[in-house]
């Protein structure tokens, strides 16, 4: 069993409803997670560029086609407000799916919208993607500039409802300043090592510390860039090298897989980030590989037991340390 804790399947299901397509996820992805032995995550709605022009508008979209694809796959999908819906989602036979908000752009300073998009079944934000906002500086935003003072209520509200606060994408100014000010543990869902792999998405051993001690969790992050510098090394295999090196200074007790696969994204949206023409990894090139990884863990000497927290057992027990 393995739970992506970040996946932009939301993304594609937005597209493909505005095209009029239906049953999305039934018809485009669920052989692939079956084959990959993906048994649910966090689907996160953000604005895809170009949408992040217009977020507001875009959630609003998004959340239409959500709606109407939650209803289409209700006979596989359940929603995941709390770690006793995962077991209730295997016993049925569904995805256990956690709905993730990747950035508060489209709330502008309303973060009083976060009640409603709480009633509707979200369970965890990001204040930013790589923007800058009213909320929050991403790692494409002044590094000088971190959070606001309507940021800072935004974290508190986060905390209050019990939702799960991730900091990826967050830039360093940021961080800090939602550590020093969070009461509750926090989660960076799609982040590696920074040591490895010098790129500002990626965390600092200082980060990662930080958030090992806060009782949070780090979720390894599969697209190729974060990985390595040299394109010839953005293989599955260096990426276990990170898995490794952040659970050594943490503890395998607060790691997880937040793939971030690309198969879910059109050409339009990752060419505002990327230049890369194939941004798949090798090896681990999207969710059908997913048990393909599972099996290089144990070629690496991971024992069953940390397979089974790093896949999906850490992930509960950061639910339960945190939601309400």
């Amino acid at each position: 069993m393995i739970l992506d804790i970040h996946g932009d399947i939301w993304t594609d299901v937005t597209v493909k409803s505005l095209q009029g397509k239906r049953d999305i996820i039934r018809e485009y992805h669920l052989e692939r997670f079956k084959k990959g032995g993906m048994t649910g995550g966090i689907f996160v709605v953000w604005a895809d560029p170009p949408h992040d022009q217009r977020p507001k508008e875009r959630l609003a979209e998004s959340i239409r086609a959500i709606g109407k694809e939650l209803f289409d796959s209700r006979d596989i999908v359940r929603l995941m407000l709390n770690s006793s819906d995962f077991y209730k989602a295997m016993d049925e036979k569904k995805l256990a799916v956690m709905m993730g908000l990747e950035g508060l752009s489209s709330l502008g300073e309303d973060i009083e919208e976060l009640y409603t998009l709480y009633q509707f079944g979200f369970r965890h934000a990001s204040l930013t993607w790589n923007e800058q906002n009213d909320l929050a500086t991403g790692v494409k935003g002044d590094p000088e500039r971190g959070l606001t003072e309507k940021g800072k209520q935004a974290v508190k509200l986060i905390n209050d409802l019990g939702m799960l606060l991730d900091l990826s994408h967050a830039n360093d100014k940021t961080f800090w300043d939602i550590v020093d000010i969070t009461d509750k543990p926090v989660i960076a869902t799609h982040s590696n090592s920074r040591k490895l792999c010098n790129v500002p998405r990626n965390l600092t051993d200082e980060q990662i510390k930080k958030i090992g001690e806060m009782n949070g969790l780090i979720g390894i992050n599969a697209y190729n860039e974060f990985i390595d510098v040299v394109p010839e090394k953005r293989t599955a295999d260096n990426l276990i090298n990170h898995l490794v090196h952040i659970a050594g200074l943490i503890g395998i007790d607060k790691v997880a897989l937040g793939f971030d696969f690309f198969e879910y994204l059109s050409g339009d949206t990752t060419d505002s980030f990327t230049s890369d023409t194939y941004a798949g990894t090798i090896g681990l090139e999207d969710i059908s590989k997913g048990n393909s990884f599972v099996e290089r863990l144990k070629n690496r000497g991971f024992k069953d037991e940390d397979i089974e927290k790093i896949t999906f057992k850490n992930f509960l027990n950061l639910m339960d340390r945190v939601m309400k």
